[in-house]
């Protein structure tokens, strides 16, 4: 890797603001238009020729229009990932990038589109009515808890894949990641037990695929403490998770929650103090993954874990959603399947994890890098095999 790959310092506001003067995207023909019989084949008369085609067979348009291989990417610009609610305008850059990656790092064009509206069933009709115009959504910086309920009325009424990534491509890297550091630290990951901070998209998807991974014990805190069945003042979310999680029947704060606790994954932004670490099992795994500050300062988390992961790029095992939606969205794409399953999670999580133990496991390296170039065409793979085999699980 070229040492300006490698830099991680700040750059320069003034050279950040010029490097996105017009945007980050645009829009490039793929077919010849340089002559008269270019123009007759591209437009008119010719593209008429296809329109009928289409009109007779839909189908057609997945393959003789962009869009059975285009990704739109939602957002109302309520939860933008270390800025917060700043709103569709100023959430647009952030989709931009979005678009920009998929396109850099799996080869799928993409448009972002921002919505100038918090209704969940004004959304939904949205996406709706523009759906003959792309072949998969990425929701992306919804907050909770309307993220679930756009995100499941989605995937029931669209016939094309959808995903929030807040959610559950940040899900995916973690558990690649704590496959890893389990194995590192010499672990089963059934008997680990993990406490998720956060109650969110991010750490209610966390908590579902690692129950899904097989883990036992996973206990799941909000602001006000830990969920408990004991509680009654839960969404129906949060209740849920009560329901299937908290095996110990814990009450409390985090630091009723962290003792014995071989894992901490804060997905919450709120600081925990050191003093709470202290809590924590011998040869534990900590993930602070707020950005850019995380829960816990990586160098503190050291002082009392084995591993620690951060959302950071200035340090080691930087667990980011560049790693997995790129090449999720890629596979099921190419499987043509109408779902992103848990299964397909599962294995993408799984491929990751294979790549960076196959380069050997170490406590500073327990993921893969979001340039690695293996990384999407082996989560695309995985996330395909499943997509042609119909799992579901």
């Amino acid at each position: 890797m070229s040492d300006e790959n490698q830099q991680t310092g700040p750059v320069p506001h003034e050279k950040i603001l010029r490097s996105h003067e017009g945007g980050k995207l645009s829009v490039v023909p793929t077919s010849p238009l340089g002559t008269l019989r270019d123009l007759s084949v591209a437009y008119t008369p010719g593209v008429a020729e296809v329109s009928r085609a289409v009109a007779a067979d839909p189908a057609t348009a997945s393959t003789h229009t962009w869009a059975g291989r285009l990704v739109a990417v939602v957002s109302d610009g309520s939860a933008v990932p270390g800025l917060g609610d700043v709103g569709p305008a100023a959430a647009l850059p952030v989709m931009e990038g979005r678009a920009a990656l998929f396109k850099a790092f799996a080869d799928l064009d993409a448009i972002p589109l921002v919505l100038d509206t918090r209704d969940v069933d004004e959304i939904v009709r949205t996406v709706q009515v523009l759906r003959p115009s792309f072949g998969a959504v990425d929701l992306a910086a919804v907050s909770a808890p309307r993220c679930f309920e756009i995100e499941q009325r989605l995937i029931e009424e669209l016939d094309v894949p959808v995903m929030h990534d807040d959610q559950h491509g940040t899900a995916v890297v973690v558990l690649a990641a704590l496959l890893n550091a389990a194995q590192l630290v010499g672990k089963d990951l059934s008997g680990l037990k993990v406490v998720v901070a956060g109650a969110g998209a991010a750490g209610i998807a966390t908590t579902e695929i690692l129950l899904a991974q097989g883990v036992e014990d996973v206990v799941l805190m909000d602001s006000r403490g830990i969920v408990s069945r004991e509680r009654d003042d839960l969404d129906a979310i949060k209740a849920d998770c009560a329901a299937r999680t908290n095996p110990r029947g814990l009450i409390g704060g985090p630091k009723d929650a962290l003792e014995g606790a071989d894992v901490l994954v804060g997905v919450s932004g709120e600081r925990i103090p050191e003093e709470f670490l202290t809590e924590l099992a011998e040869d534990a795994v900590v993930f602070a993954l707020a950005d850019p500050d995380p829960e816990v300062v990586p160098d503190v988390a050291a002082k009392h874990a084995a591993v620690v992961a951060t959302g950071r790029s200035d340090f080691p095992n930087r667990i980011t959603e560049v790693l997995a939606f790129p090449g999720i969205f890629r596979g099921v794409l190419d499987a043509g399947a109408r779902r992103i399953t848990p299964a397909m999670k599962l294995e993408a999580a799984r491929a990751l994890a294979a790549i960076a133990a196959a380069d050997g496991l170490t406590a500073e390296h327990i993921v893969p890098s979001a340039l690695d170039p293996r990384v999407v065409p082996a989560v695309a793979d995985a996330v395909a095999a499943c997509g042609r085999t119909g799992a579901t699980g």
